[in-house]
């Protein structure tokens, strides 16, 4: 009998199994690039989404109690403009945070239009979702306006 006899993986069968271990990473990785992207542009759908149903909240409250400057939404105040949320931190940001969860995923900024620009995405400028507050022309109130762009996602 030989007792001697050891069991174990040969160098050949280890160069092998890696070889084969580096091919199928190679094409699981853009697999992993390509969910991450579609994910930042999920959320900034969603985003949009709940832009435009926070500013519908913020106008039915309006008109319901014959709001002119603002709404308690949620225990937020927020600030209108001819009955939707201004396009101000005050306005459609309050509102979004108030119905939906805070937005910490996105830099926000106020303006005409106020944008909510993707944090971490490759070109935050592009991956957002613009709000243009409500306008009072001569035909009555346009709605406020939402845009998304995911280009840069």
């Amino acid at each position: 009998m030989n007792s001697n006899k050891q069991s174990g993986f040969t160098l050949i069968e280890l160069v092998v199994v890696i070889t084969i271990l580096g091919i199928l990473a190679a094409f699981a990785v853009p697999k992993f690039v390509a969910l991450d992207q579609q994910a930042r542009i999920s959320t900034v759908n969603a985003l949009a989404g709940s832009v435009k149903s926070a500013a519908a909240l913020a106008r039915g409250m309006a008109m319901a109690t014959g709001a002119q400057a603002n709404v308690v939404m949620e225990g937020t105040q927020v600030t209108l403009t001819n009955q939707y949320p201004a396009a101000t931190a005050a306005g459609i940001q309050a509102a979004v945070n108030a119905n939906y969860g805070a937005t910490g995923d996105f830099i926000f900024t106020a303006g005409a239009p106020a944008t909510f620009q993707r944090n971490g995405a490759p070109t935050p400028a592009t991956c957002a979702v613009s709000y243009t507050a409500a306008v009072n022309g001569a035909n009555g109130v346009t709605p406020p306006v939402v845009v998304v762009n995911t280009a840069g996602c």
